[in-house]
């Protein structure tokens, strides 16, 4: 079979900094609404830091919408130069702002580290007809249009993903009823409430659901079974599917490199923490920690290659 999926990100070893001074002040700009997977690492960030006396008075805003790209587009507009102004992403932002035709990307912030990975997984109500993978590639093939996905925005990873089983199934990716959500509270209250025949999006959104079998799951793309899930993979019903999400913090534009370097070292210090490994570790989020210019090297890879994968799934033109 034809490898469909995207390569997993690679762990970066960590390396303790040595002490350093608190800083006194940090905001991190969560691109989305409430409950999604933006939201969950700023306020992980959030509080981590603040256990581990990193930073005084830390704040985090939300400002949802268009994949991130109305937040990013806000946050370059008005932090540039601002030491204290931070935003967070990942690789759904690096699709939805080509989808989106954005007018700011993530060229025009300052990257600092890579945080995380989390495997996709698709979810179907309790009671929907859909019990694994099998029964989801029929459905697409008697009518895909009739197949509506509950995911994050247009041209995201979860977009992906979605394309890529659609892909695997033998059926056009461009025909799938995707339909897009501002945040992962959204998503999941048209799952919950049958709005949609299933929803695809990281593990760590859907996990309470999934544990209190509101939700089942129909496949997770990871390469093998994940110790914190008991379900399979894509792979082993058949369908080769394998994506990961990545989520990343950026400083703003027109920072100095005096002033990237401490913010660089600050999330470093906060990633080899305990109390890091251990939200790393409640919210099935895999460590691929990777900060300062070899980030940068990462990021401008992904964007393009992200740019050819939407072309060839038919996501974009």
């Amino acid at each position: 079979m034809k490898k469909l999926g995207i390569a997993a990100v690679l762990s970066a070893t960590l390396i303790a900094p040595a002490a350093m001074a608190e800083l006194s002040e940090l905001r991190i700009m969560a691109p989305a609404g409430p409950g999604g997977g933006w939201d969950q690492t700023a306020r992980s960030i959030q509080s981590t830091l603040q256990a581990e006396g990193l930073v005084s008075n830390i704040q985090v805003e939300n400002v949802a919408g268009a994949g991130g790209t109305i937040g990013l587009q806000q946050f370059v507009n008005r932090s540039s130069g601002d030491a204290a102004a931070t935003i967070v992403g990942g690789y759904v932002m690096v699709g939805a702002i080509i989808a989106n035709d954005s007018p700011v990307s993530l060229t025009d912030v300052t990257p600092l580290a890579r945080l995380t990975g989390e495997y996709v997984v698709v979810v179907a109500g309790a009671d929907s007809p859909i019990d694994n993978a099998e029964d989801l590639a029929a459905a697409l093939s008697e009518n895909a249009g009739a197949v509506t996905w509950a995911g994050g925005s247009a041209g995201g990873v979860d977009h992906i993903a979605a394309g890529l089983f659609a892909q695997a199934a033998g059926v056009d990716p461009a025909t799938i009823n995707y339909i897009p959500y501002s945040g992962g509270g959204e998503a999941l209250a048209a799952i919950l409430g049958g709005q949609v025949t299933v929803g695809v999006s990281g593990f760590s959104e859907f996990s309470a659901q999934i544990e209190a079998g509101s939700v089942k799951v129909i496949g997770i793309t990871a390469p093998e079974r994940q110790d914190y899930l008991d379900a399979p993979t894509f792979a082993e019903q058949g369908y080769d599917v394998e994506v990961q999400n990545w989520r990343m913090i950026a400083g703003a534009p027109g920072i100095t490199d005096e002033q990237k370097a401490e913010l660089v070292t600050t999330i470093e210090t906060m990633a080899a923490s305990d109390a890091w490994a251990e939200v790393l570790e409640s919210r099935g989020w895999v460590d691929t920690f990777l900060a300062g210019d070899a980030f940068t090297d990462y990021l401008n890879g992904e964007i393009e290659a992200t740019g050819a994968i939407l072309t060839e799934l038919g996501i974009t033109e």
